[in-house]
């Protein structure tokens, strides 16, 4: 768990087992249709095989550590993930976004200190789900009115929605072209991130393009930066790889030196070396 590998290496797993179970699957519960997300399976089985579906899939995996369980569809409708599944009269399924009973549509604040094209990316960032996820014109219609409500109880206004629905409405072959083009044309230019500030960095994002640099915006504070601190502050002593300055209590001169070590291991061995050679200084001198 943690290592970026991780969803890679699962995500492996799964399908070797999903090969096996569908390969060796009893023909009596072998689902009409099968779509998986990582954990998250979506199939079609005979009622009265649902059951046993479930047991057989528990014998995959030898090892007994993985496994399964079954949700069955309520009132002709089954959530996975955000998609929810309707069966209709005719046995067809159609799809609409799915919400959970805690979910409080809250989003990003009009009001809130942020770019514009962040807050216009949040509605089209609605939008294009209900494009991908929503299957019928009806209920696409319903999402929308879904989403409208949505953002203006976080005081979006009516302009910036339909700007984005614009937007969103423009997207052809022809913008998919040009798009291609000047991404082309642009992978020579260089990245350049400062933080937001509004008024001042929209004109240095400006002052930037022009040039032929890119720019990306990236909130000035944040709770993390405030809150979060997992390190202790090291102490001027305990600081490694630095350079240093000793001044002489005898005369105006100072000695400047580096070191890869701690600070304070170097000085210390600097007073070892100090007292050695004043030892060494008055031996010599008494005899």
């Amino acid at each position: 768990m943690g290592s970026p590998v991780s969803p890679i290496i699962a995500n492996l797993f799964m399908e070797h087992q999903e090969q096996l179970a569908l390969e060796r699957c009893p023909p009596e519960c072998k689902p009409a249709f099968w779509y998986r997300y990582v954990d998250d399976i979506g199939e079609a089985v005979k009622k009265d095989q649902t059951e046993n579906l479930t047991a057989y899939l528990n014998t995959v995996d030898q090892t007994g550590n993985i496994k399964y369980t079954s949700e069955l569809e309520q009132n002709r409708t089954l959530p996975m993930l955000d998609v929810k599944m309707h069966v209709t009269e005719e046995g067809k399924i159609k799809t609409s976004v799915y919400r959970k009973k805690m979910h409080t549509d809250q989003y990003l604040n009009f009001e809130s200190h942020h770019p514009l094209h962040q807050k216009i990316g949040v509605v089209r960032s609605l939008l294009d789900r209900k494009d991908a996820i929503v299957s019928t014109e009806e209920e696409k219609e319903k999402e929308d009115q879904h989403i409208s409500q949505a953002l203006r109880r976080s005081n979006y206004p009516m302009w910036v929605i339909n700007k984005a629905k614009k937007q969103q409405s423009q997207k052809d072959n022809k913008q998919k072209k040009q798009k291609q083009d000047k991404t082309k044309k642009n992978e020579g230019n260089k990245m350049v991130t400062i933080p937001y500030l509004q008024g001042t960095s929209e004109r240095i994002s400006h002052a930037f393009k022009k040039r032929g640099f890119s720019t990306a915006l990236k909130p000035h504070t944040t709770i993390r930066s405030v809150l979060v601190h997992p390190k202790d502050k090291l102490s001027t002593e305990q600081k490694a790889g630095v350079v240093y300055q000793i001044p002489c209590k005898q005369c105006d001169r100072t000695y400047v030196g580096e070191t890869s070590r701690m600070l304070k291991d170097r000085i210390t061995e600097h007073e070892c070396d100090v007292r050695l050679n004043t030892k060494k200084t008055v031996h010599q001198g008494t005899t």
